[in-house]
């Protein structure tokens, strides 16, 4: 049970480490042209749309660290999908390492940014991190729809689902444990 905003945001961070796993898993199963064809998304392709992910998350971790960053959402960053899909859970996972350096009350701090139109906006730490995580899925729901119209499996990358996960390892872990 989570009972602090670090605690939930970490764990946040693991479900979406999780489930771009599940989607990636699916996604495997896909030739590799299918991921740059131009599929209808907001960025056109599977590639430039999970692409765009990893540029959110470089984008957004630099604002909660009071640096101005900017952004081109236009453009691939990361031109090689295993490339990608290493980089975007490496920066994950380093971001769930600044989120437990986070006091408490930094989560309730308000964020100066700047938009990448140039508008200058403010909001709560805790509303930016919770922005950042659904930002995640619904990009993920994205790509899903298209990969399953491709013939990829449907990925089952629901909250519940990753807690039941969880729940199974950690009872598999015990059981190890005891028969040690």
């Amino acid at each position: 049970m989570v009972t602090d905003w670090r605690s939930h945001f970490i764990r946040q961070t693991d479900y979406q480490l999780w489930a771009n796993q599940v989607m990636f898993d699916s996604l495997a199963r896909l030739q590799p042209e299918a991921l740059q064809a131009h599929e209808g998304l907001f960025f056109g392709s599977i590639h430039h749309t999970v692409d765009h992910m990893l540029v959110v998350l470089r984008l957004w971790a630099a604002r909660l660290r009071g640096e101005n960053p900017t952004a081109d959402f236009r453009r691939v960053s990361e031109a090689q999908w295993g490339e990608l899909k290493r980089q975007l859970q490496h920066e994950l996972r380093q971001f769930r390492h600044w989120l437990e350096h986070q006091s408490e009350a930094n989560f309730y701090r308000m964020v100066r940014y700047t938009r990448t139109g140039g508008e200058v906006h403010h909001a709560v730490m805790a509303d930016l991190l919770t922005h950042v995580m659904t930002h995640f899925a619904h990009h993920r729901g994205q790509v899903s729809a298209v990969a399953t119209r491709l013939g990829a499996p449907a990925a089952e990358m629901d909250f519940l689902y990753f807690v039941r996960d969880m729940e199974r390892a950690a009872r598999e872990a015990q059981q190890q444990a005891q028969q040690q």
